[in-house]
């Protein structure tokens, strides 16, 4: 299960990919700050105003979390430090935005998912969290919202709000997952080092 959570093709997969897609995905990837960034590391300050300028920000965060391929988004990943979130599990599904969301409850029981991130592209590793969660929020109108989730929605909320405070899927995987991501992350960053070397 990969949550916001890049839904990557393969290799062969890719090929049969519209590159039309493929070159929308590019392009909102470009918007997306990647680990290392420090705004990842950065509690997102309360949103108080409800305005047009809010809900356009809601629509921007919608169709770039959909041309990344994502089904949640949080505002630091944008680089904007705003306690709100966006996600949508299933395609045919409504866009659910939460703004200031507080886990009021969440189950004893716990399930162990494994989960990608757009901010930490091709790391998937696996993240125990509670099945169901009882989220209050508010919408991009300022109106009240509860959600009750659980499976695939509960995760994604709890990973969104994780980013709203700092917190990333390596802070929540076993140390032996996160030591082998990290060196995956720099390996990768080496070789497009060498590559922009090379085209220099």
């Amino acid at each position: 299960m990969a949550d916001e959570h890049e839904i990557e093709p393969d290799e062969e997969e890719r090929e049969e990919v519209d590159p039309e897609l493929l070159a929308r995905r590019a392009a909102a990837m470009t918007f997306i700050r990647q680990f290392g960034d420090p705004v990842l590391r950065s509690r997102a300050t309360a949103v108080d105003r409800f305005d047009e300028a809010l809900r356009a920000q809601v629509a921007r965060m919608a169709g770039l979390m959909r041309d990344a391929w994502g089904v949640g988004l949080a505002a630091p990943q944008l680089g904007i430090s705003q306690r709100l979130l966006v996600y949508r599990v299933e395609p045919e599904a409504p866009l659910v935005a939460l703004v200031n969301p507080e886990i009021e409850w969440a189950s004893d029981d716990e399930e162990t998912g494994e989960e990608g991130c757009l901010s930490i592209q091709g790391v998937n590793v696996d993240v125990d969290r509670p099945v169901h969660v009882r989220v209050r929020a508010r919408d991009e109108e300022g109106e009240e919202r509860v959600v009750e989730a659980s499976g695939l929605e509960a995760r994604v909320i709890q990973h969104e709000i994780d980013h709203l405070d700092g917190v990333l899927i390596l802070d929540r995987t076993s140390r032996d997952q996160r030591r082998k991501a990290i060196r995956e992350l720099r390996a990768r960053e080496r070789e497009r080092e060498r590559e922009r070397d090379q085209a220099a």
